[in-house]
């Protein structure tokens, strides 16, 4: 079986829903909270690539994000969105999943859960 790690934070509503479903449907998974473990700028860029983009890995609609000041929301280079998600890490759309095979995506719904862990 692929191993799958969820990212995200500990405290996350969504976060926990998803590994409540991992747990309900027998999928062995490890929870990293990147506020206590920050994750490396290659590994968000390679996420970043994965999932299609910053703008699908970062939650554009987060009160978070709608409290940056304009110019860090103007975020266009790789070095740029990595400093705004090291300053901000609950930016980053949660949870995100990342199995064996090195699948990633991000967000939770049972529906894609399902689909994905069947």
């Amino acid at each position: 079986m692929n191993k799958t790690t969820l990212y995200g934070l500990a405290k996350c509503g969504t976060c926990i829903k998803a590994r409540e479903w991992l747990d309900a449907h027998g999928v062995a998974h490890t929870f990293v909270d990147y506020r206590d473990e920050p994750v490396s700028a290659a590994t968000l860029k390679a996420w970043a690539g994965r999932v299609g983009g910053w703008e699908k890995l970062v939650n554009r609609t987060s009160m978070t994000w709608r409290a940056l000041p304009q110019e860090r929301r103007a975020a266009s280079t790789d070095a740029q969105w990595i400093k705004l998600i090291a300053d901000y890490p609950a930016l980053v759309r949660r949870p995100v999943t990342v199995t064996g095979n090195g699948e990633v995506t991000v967000g939770f719904s049972e529906k894609r859960y399902g689909e994905r862990f069947a």
